[in-house]
């Protein structure tokens, strides 16, 4: 069992390498591109959408969000970049460190949460 679940995160870190390459490939189409970016802010930032000290959603973000953004940002990439992207990975294994682009966007998608939520409340008590 440890030793699927350890393959099974080798795998996910080696299609974010992908993933980071297919970003950056010019035939990627536009809309891959800013999903693939958004997976990859979300996968390399330092804090997570629901912290992971909340019992059980703390790591269910984790386990559902990541390979579900992963899953659709591979499939709205054509197939020949995935399959380079996936060769540049394989000749060029390196670590995705934590990114402090992705930190600062995870803050700049919470502050707009925040105020999304305020004007809500705002607007639903002024009713």
């Amino acid at each position: 069992m440890l030793d699927r679940l350890k393959s099974a995160a080798s795998r996910l870190k080696a299609e974010l390498l992908a993933l980071s390459y297919a970003a950056r490939d010019p035939r990627t189409p536009w809309y891959a591109r800013a999903l693939a970016l958004l997976v990859l802010t979300y996968a390399l930032s330092p804090i997570d959408l629901i912290p992971d000290f909340i019992p059980v959603l703390g790591y269910l973000d984790d386990l559902l969000l990541l390979p579900a953004g992963l899953w659709l940002a591979l499939r709205l990439i054509p197939p020949q970049v995935m399959a380079d992207a996936r060769a540049q990975a394989a000749r060029h294994p390196h670590k995705l460190g934590k990114s402090i682009w992705g930190l600062l966007l995870m803050l700049l998608i919470y502050a707009a949460l925040v105020v999304l939520a305020w004007r809500w409340w705002t607007l639903r008590q002024s009713i």
